[in-house]
């Protein structure tokens, strides 16, 4: 009986793959015909059928009990390592980020790696952001990207118009992106899950299509460049304008391209360590406390006294100034964006990291950021198969790791300790 029933579910999912194996891998552009090829289809459709019949007779046999049961204090002593980590050995983490300030130095980097590395960063403030919007505060952002274009065209407009400097930019950028992000609050105020999700997703759609059609000021499609960031007012170029001294020749330096990859990758790693630290302060102060309090259930933060208005809006606005900072990094480390550069699928990555993470977990961020934007680009050679390889590794994770990969623990007092 067992049997019959698996095979049933195994018939189900290979229906289910070939309405989307056919169309997508059986059909294939030849000149300016479709041209049917149902082998490769079929040949996946049977792997799934097999694949799921497998999986299901051994989940029935009880194949899967006893390496769960193997692998659950693994990924607990996982945590409770990192989480200890964080809370006592500062000196490693002290060492960690003084690794991460050398890397420029050492003799296997390059500009392309320091590039890899400066949009991990990047990432990594992003996720921090939207770990205040969702982890803590519990509340679905789907338009997170948004603040991030935001400040991203806010600092490249500031530079081009008003001749503003990358320093003198950057605060205006993350205040903009904050204005955004309170913007955006007070609609959803009375909106919860989906129907919240909803509209965050219609507020980043809305900015996309504004960046594409207001032409002669965003420069719609075509984009608008953005100034790399200055050295105290050296500029790292060969020949600077008249009366500017470049930054190889006020230093005695010989010209090279690398110094301003490593000046934008030194100042990511700032700025992404300041927004950890800030991130951390924020989750142990009491508005952080009713954050939480928000997302384990509204009615009863409401019933203590907490201001569910301002909450919400602080956490909006907080999580925005992330974004507005991020988008004013990357738009300075690349020195052009467009539109097409804060689609819904950078939403939809930023909130990987924090699913995959852990919701409000700071190292598990880290962790989740890297393995989403930093392995994808050192093996660039299976390009074809990286969103394969990508969705495969969050099906395994949310089945291993409901709570993610380090789901944080809330403090505990034992049996003998003193309240």
């Amino acid at each position: 009986m067992n049997f019959i029933q698996a095979l049933k579910d195994a018939l189900m999912t290979a229906a289910l793959s070939a309405v989307l194996f056919i169309p997508a891998v059986g059909m294939v552009l030849k000149e300016r015909s479709l041209e049917l090829k149902l082998e490769r289809s079929l040949a996946l459709v049977a792997v799934v059928f097999a694949g799921r019949l497998l999986l299901t007779l051994a989940r029935q046999a009880g194949l899967f009990d006893g390496l769960k049961a193997r692998m659950a204090p693994l990924g607990s002593g996982i945590a409770r390592g990192v989480g200890n980590l964080e809370r006592h050995n500062r000196w490693l983490l002290l060492f960690l980020v003084l690794l991460l300030a050398l890397l420029p130095f050492a003799p296997f980097s390059s500009n392309y790696l320091l590039q890899i590395f400066s949009l991990t960063l990047i990432y990594v403030l992003l996720a921090s952001g939207l770990n205040i919007v969702v982890g803590l505060a519990g509340l679905l952002d789907l338009g997170f990207v948004a603040f991030y274009a935001v400040g991203a065209y806010s600092y490249a407009l500031l530079a081009q118009n008003v001749g503003l400097s990358f320093w003198m930019a950057f605060p205006i950028a993350a205040a903009l992106a904050a204005l955004a992000g309170t913007i955006l609050g007070f609609p959803v105020l009375r909106m919860h899950g989906d129907y919240l999700a909803i509209v965050t997703l219609g507020f980043g759609e809305i900015i996309r299509i504004l960046l594409v059609n207001m032409t002669e000021i965003t420069g719609g499609p075509n984009g608008i460049s953005a100034p790399r960031p200055s050295f105290f007012g050296l500029h790292f170029v060969r020949r600077a304008k008249e009366g500017v001294v470049p930054f190889h020749e006020f230093f005695g330096l010989e010209y090279s391209p690398a110094h301003r990859y490593i000046y934008v990758y030194l100042v990511a790693l700032a700025f992404t360590i300041g927004g950890i630290f800030i991130f951390k302060r924020l989750r142990e102060m009491p508005i952080g406390r009713a954050w939480e309090a928000l997302r384990e259930d509204e009615t009863a933060c409401k019933a203590l006294g907490i201001n569910h208005t301002t909450t919400k809006l602080s956490a909006f606005t907080l999580g925005a100034a992330y974004g507005g900072v991020g988008g004013v990094l990357y738009a300075a480390m690349e020195g052009f964006i467009n539109p097409h550069s804060f689609t819904f699928l950078e939403s939809a990555i930023i909130l990987a990291i924090v699913v995959l993470g852990g919701m409000g977990s700071i190292p598990g961020v880290i962790i989740a950021a890297v393995c989403i934007t930093l392995l994808p680009e050192l093996f660039r050679e299976f390009e074809q198969y990286r969103m394969l390889i990508f969705g495969l590794a969050i099906v395994v994770i949310m089945v291993w790791r409901p709570g993610g990969l380090l789901k944080v623990r809330r403090k505990s007092f034992s049996r003998g300790e003193a309240l």
